[in-house]
């Protein structure tokens, strides 16, 4: 299966440089500590000890510098739930263990940092290039599992593949997307075996 692409982030001066990597860690601090909304890219410059001018020289704007700590961490979640699933066996446990990493990835974050969380809230909200492109990857990996579920003989073949890629696409979501998810924490505990058995029996030859 695809292995997780580097997510798309814009910016400005060379990527490989000490003093923006410096800014991102001392941003994601900052926001952990005291929030992404509520900071300004004066507020990190004066917690890092930066010119706010000498900041603009790495990132145009702090949603770039929010975007590039979202696609650090969700680079993580998907390599998480990519070896969840090739540590399955054959399709239909695949997409159990899909469903399940989902959930876990998701959830861990909203527990353990939700300063960080709020960045990904946004991410998701304002259709940041990170937050798309890790849907987009998920879609894929499920289109993928599908694909080796048809030709296993575990899955049938008669509804489209896209067709029936997006329709178990959409009971994923509200688990894969943060904006979704604390709407859905009642639900957390069962959603996992859930809704696979759902998208199994609809998927059964």
């Amino acid at each position: 299966m695809n292995t997780p692409n580097v997510y798309p982030v814009s910016a400005r001066g060379p990527v490989e440089h000490d003093v923006r990597a410096q800014i991102v860690t001392a941003a994601k601090e900052h926001f952990s500590r005291y929030g992404y909304e509520k900071t300004t890219v004066s507020d990190l410059a004066k917690s890092i000890g930066f010119s706010k001018a000498y900041i603009y020289k790495f990132f145009e704007s702090k949603q770039v510098i929010g975007e590039l700590i979202c696609s650090n961490c969700l680079i993580e979640m998907e390599a998480e739930i990519r070896q969840a699933v090739a540590d399955a066996g054959r399709p239909p446990e695949q997409l159990r263990r899909m469903f399940k990493a989902i959930v876990t990835v998701t959830l861990r974050l909203f527990s353990e940092d939700r300063k960080l969380y709020e960045i990904a809230t946004s991410a998701s909200a304002e259709r940041w290039q990170a937050a798309v492109a890790y849907e987009r990857n998920m879609h894929q990996l499920l289109l993928d599992i599908l694909e080796a579920g048809r030709q296993s003989g575990d899955f049938e073949r008669k509804t489209p593949l896209d067709e029936a890629g997006e329709a178990i696409f959409l009971i994923m979501r509200p688990f894969l997307n943060p904006l979704l998810l604390q709407h859905s924490l009642e639900h957390a505990e069962q959603a996992p075996a859930q809704l696979a058995g759902l998208a199994l029996r609809s998927l059964s030859p």
